[in-house]
């Protein structure tokens, strides 16, 4: 079911090039790790890699396909991710001190990190066509089922990536517990935080198809 061994180590190695340069993805993990600290980073990491689950998932099924073919549908699901990437620019922006400087504690918060992690990878059609373009090129037709193959590739793919955003994570929220203690750092960082998310969506707005 996986491709030979030389290809599967051409694929691991080509998956943690792209990995190890920072995306929109990899963008969110360390802005929410530098504000709210480890276990945040963590769980936005968790979000993150469930939503690359789901397309690779979408990848094996062909329904990133759909997404490709379809221009009004790749649209649809551009601009709605791009407005939410501003949305929580300018909720960083407006949220008070104490809010946006506050470590997470409980399991709800840890949960709503989590789940905008999921929202801000599934709303970008480009990670699903990253994933569609990706992935294919190490299927062997010959080894059998190709839906299973580009699925097996995607999970190898995906806990590849939650060791590398999970380093990223630990390094943001260890800098960040360092260079955020006083109140007049916070308040720069809340205004840095705020630019990366709505430049994040001004850029998956404009730009064409980029890596995850």
């Amino acid at each position: 079911m996986l491709p030979e061994l030389p290809t599967l180590m051409i694929f691991l190695l080509a998956a943690l090039g792209l990995l190890l340069v920072p995306g929109p993805a990899v963008m969110y993990i360390v802005t929410r790790s530098a504000a709210h600290g480890r276990r945040a980073g963590f769980a936005s990491v968790l979000g993150v890699e469930v939503g690359s689950l789901v397309h690779s998932m979408a990848a094996a099924l062909g329904l990133s396909a759909l997404l490709l073919a379809s221009a009004l549908a790749f649209q649809v699901v551009k601009y709605a991710g791009a407005a939410y990437l501003v949305y929580l620019g300018i909720r960083t922006l407006v949220a008070a001190d104490n809010e946006a400087g506050a470590p997470v504690n409980g399991e709800a918060r840890l949960g709503q990190l989590f789940a905008k992690g999921m929202v801000v990878n599934l709303l970008n059609p480009k990670t699903a066509l990253f994933f569609y373009a990706f992935l294919p090129q190490f299927v062997d037709p010959r080894k059998g089922a190709v839906q299973a193959q580009i699925f097996i590739l995607g999970i190898l793919f995906v806990l590849l990536a939650t060791c590398t955003d999970g380093l990223y994570s630990l390094l943001a929220s260890t800098i960040g517990k360092l260079l955020f203690r006083s109140t007049r750092i916070r308040k720069v960082r809340r205004y840095v935080s705020a630019g990366i998310y709505v430049a994040l969506g001004v850029a998956a707005a404009v730009s064409g198809v980029e890596k995850r």
